[in-house]
């Protein structure tokens, strides 16, 4: 009886969390350092292709050499934040922080980071300054490439691609687009 018993419970406790889960909309806040913005779950996974824009330089000398491990500070993404980098790519170029709103819809996408000079669509030799509208050739998250944006800030600065395991778990996310040297330290 006492097994009849644990083995309704078992069944009736499994039933009600898949029943609570049915209809809710798998959402995460991503978070950046000035805004955040509330994406489903499958737009948060960023394209992992290491393909780099033609024109995109190597940084000689990089502060992180290529092979290295870093600790970052960047909080672009859940389960980043203190995460350790391996370095798989150091470049110089102009790094930007922008909005913009989803090709595939939904609400616009505030202060994302990082978006490079050589990913925006027909860029001109000169950087874009704060304010500047631009098309997006960036691929980085679903719905990104082709997007109409505005440039929020503009850095002349080294970025990196990335190879890290999310601190909250899960698969680790190979060739990151991108983490400014600012956002590296270190590992002691």
């Amino acid at each position: 009886m006492k097994k009849y018993v644990l083995t309704i419970s078992t069944i009736l406790i499994t039933s009600s969390l898949v029943l609570s889960g049915c209809g809710k909309e798998n959402r995460q806040t991503i978070k950046s350092n000035d805004g955040s913005h509330t994406a489903a779950a499958g737009e948060m996974h960023h394209s992992e292709s290491g393909e780099l824009p033609k024109e995109l330089r190597e940084k000689n000398n990089p502060t992180f050499p290529i092979g290295s491990q870093a600790l970052m500070s960047a909080d672009h993404m859940p389960g980043m934040k203190g995460a350790k980098a391996k370095i798989v790519g150091a470049y110089e170029t102009t790094v930007y922080a922008v909005t913009y709103t989803p090709t595939t819809g939904g609400d616009p996408v505030h202060n994302h980071k990082w978006v490079i000079h050589e990913e925006i669509e027909d860029h001109t030799d000169q950087s874009y300054a704060a304010g500047s509208e631009v098309v997006l050739s960036a691929d980085h998250m679903k719905g990104m490439k082709g997007a109409k944006a505005t440039i929020d800030s503009a850095e002349q600065t080294t970025v990196y691609m990335v190879d890290y395991t999310p601190t909250t778990g899960g698969d680790s996310i190979k060739n990151h687009k991108w983490v400014t040297e600012e956002e590296l330290s270190a590992i002691q």
